[in-house]
């Protein structure tokens, strides 16, 4: 059979809609045109974001720090409940605030959706809300790319990624280097799951045959609306904390050492990432109280305690670890910008009885040749 036998083979025909594409970007392009400031040079969809780096020649030693992340199965849940603007405040948080842990400030970030069929309508939904989170970090949205693979996702069905650049003077790098025997860590709240543990909380929800439309009143809301939840974005709040307390402090004496973004792996895990070897954060679960999807997740699952604490932040986004002396001054700093904080531990030598502590003892964690953490107490009740 030649091909002229039947209908010609066009990339509309084979799934693909290049209008629909065009679409979305009308739909989006006033939300991502919302996050620069005069640094970004061009307008929406050209080839390549373009940032003015000529900021970058006050810095004595400029530092770039990158990141790039996705919000993993988090997307089924706004799939199946048709909800698509929350999604982007994830995704940022996920990846900026990883930028921050080490002092620097996340000055651009791009995007990237794959999905079965471009929806316009959900596609923008889903890039103003990365929009919208990158104006509370400070950052702009340079450029994205949305590509739709048809045949490999359905047609409600997508994913999304996202890679940040930052940057921060050499000088003033936080981490493990700058920690010492006796700082305080201080704990900053989560609003909720965040985006990691979904495969947990998913096989949970579904053992237990709850749909996510039940009202759940210990939540206050539906279990989809308390899932759907998005990421804290803690960047502002960071910088704005280092500003604060280490000014024009020499480097080796600011009090603000360093930061742990608690994302998969739970709390002990990335809290041992930012600690030198050889030391140990303490932290007192008694400080604070399991937030009600934490402790629910756990009875409807039997999940075991450890298990929780390995994979979900329970209650816990983002930890500071500070001097002493500047613990009440950074709570106080947090409390004036509306996070819950609190102070949660301290930090000393690992102890030789530290490792019979069994599953509450970390070290080493991903693969970091860190400190240890060792989680004691139960939780407030």
């Amino acid at each position: 059979m030649s091909a002229t036998d039947h209908q010609p083979i066009t990339y509309a025909s084979a799934g693909v809609d290049v209008e629909a594409g065009d679409r979305a970007v009308e739909l989006m392009k006033d939300a991502v045109k919302a996050t620069h400031s005069a640094s970004v040079l061009g307008g929406v969809g050209g080839f390549a974001g373009l940032f003015d780096a000529s900021r970058l020649l006050a810095y004595k030693k400029p530092l770039l720090a990158t990141s790039t992340d996705g919000v993993g199965t988090k997307v089924a849940i706004a799939q199946a409940m048709d909800i698509h603007h929350t999604i982007g405040h994830d995704l940022v948080g996920m990846v900026v605030d990883d930028i921050v842990v080490v002092g620097a400030e996340p000055l651009f970030m791009t995007d990237y959706i794959a999905c079965g069929k471009v929806v316009p309508e959900r596609i923008a939904d889903i890039v103003r809300g990365v929009a919208e989170a990158c104006s509370l970090a400070g950052t702009a949205l340079v450029g994205g790319e949305t590509a739709e693979h048809p045949g490999l996702l359905g047609e409600h069905e997508y994913d999304v990624a996202g890679a940040a650049t930052g940057v921060v003077e050499a000088e003033r790098l936080l981490g493990p280097d700058r920690v010492r025997e006796g700082d305080v860590v201080i704990a900053m709240a989560s609003s909720g799951i965040h985006s990691n543990g979904y495969s947990l909380v998913r096989r949970v929800i579904n053992h237990a045959g709850w749909a996510l439309d039940r009202e759940v009143s210990e939540l206050g809301k539906t279990l989809g609306e308390e899932l759907l939840v998005p990421t804290k974005v803690y960047a502002a709040d960071c910088l704005d904390l280092v500003r604060t307390l280490n000014g024009d402090a020499a480097p080796e004496s600011a009090p603000l050492r360093g930061f742990s973004h608690v994302t998969g792996g739970g709390l002990a895990a990335n809290l041992a990432r930012v600690l030198p070897q050889g030391v140990m954060a303490t932290v007192d679960r008694g400080t604070w109280e399991l937030p009600p999807v934490f402790r629910l997740i756990g009875q409807l699952g039997g999940v075991p305690q450890a298990d929780l604490e390995r994979t979900l932040n329970l209650g816990v986004g983002m930890i500071a670890i500070v001097d002493p002396a500047a613990a009440d001054a950074a709570i106080a700093r947090l409390t004036e910008r509306g996070v819950p904080s609190w102070a949660m531990g301290t930090v000393g030598r690992v102890t030789d009885d530290a490792p019979s502590a069994g599953a509450d003892f970390v070290q080493g964690a991903k693969g970091v040749d860190g400190g240890a953490v060792l989680m004691q107490g139960a939780y407030a009740s």
